[in-house]
């Protein structure tokens, strides 16, 4: 299941571009014995951000601008190393003890993608997925996957649920694909325009 190949790569992104960003979660230290590998990271206190989303249901648009600004930063310093994340949801998002967004969990992370076409695998949480991992586009994926995921989150940070959600996998992956974007009527024109430009199929 290539988990060595994930492994190593996110313990490369960790120890590397974790070291230089305020807003993603750094490898202090990795060792191993003969039946375990241990990664030792910055202990994050808040927690996950998916824990408050459930305990709040939704966010006030002034937490999800706080968060989202942030999560960006860690996405443009990722793709600028050229890393396409490629898991971006609410359990992989931490809190420091200070509030701030701590993105984790890199075994899904792909380095070395230089263009829209480089990564090709199929990966990823079912309701934050690009059209283009769902549709199998044999083109391959870059960096924008992560933009649509970030389409998502900030969608259910603001409503309590990613758009289009079901359990069928096969009817969320249609609508993915081709259904249209609804909004509630407390998500703001300013907000809806953000998640618009970002869930763009195209």
């Amino acid at each position: 299941r290539k988990q060595v190949v994930h492994t190593n790569t996110e313990r490369r992104i960790m120890g590397g571009l974790g070291m230089d960003h305020p807003f993603i979660v750094t490898l202090r230290y990795a060792f191993q014995t003969d039946e375990k590998l241990y990664m030792v990271t910055d202990y994050c206190r808040g927690g996950e951000l998916f824990f408050h989303l459930k305990k709040f249901r939704t966010f006030n648009e002034v937490m999800v601008r706080f968060y989202s600004a942030e999560i960006v930063c860690a996405l443009e310093h990722l793709h600028s190393n050229h890393v396409v994340y490629r898991d971006l949801k609410p359990e992989n998002v931490l809190l420091d003890q200070d509030g701030h967004v701590r993105v984790t969990d890199f075994g899904l992370s792909r380095d070395n993608v230089m263009t829209d076409h480089d990564a090709t695998t199929f990966c990823g949480t079912p309701e934050y997925l690009a059209p283009e991992i769902v549709s199998r586009d044999p083109k391959g994926h870059g960096t924008a996957v992560d933009w649509w995921s970030l389409g998502m989150l900030v969608y259910e940070m603001l409503t309590g649920l990613p758009p289009w959600y079901t359990k069928d996998r096969r009817e969320l992956f249609r609508r993915i694909q081709k259904a249209p974007l609804v909004f509630p009527l407390h998500v703001s024109r300013r907000a809806q325009s953000l998640i618009k430009g970002l869930l763009t199929r195209d």
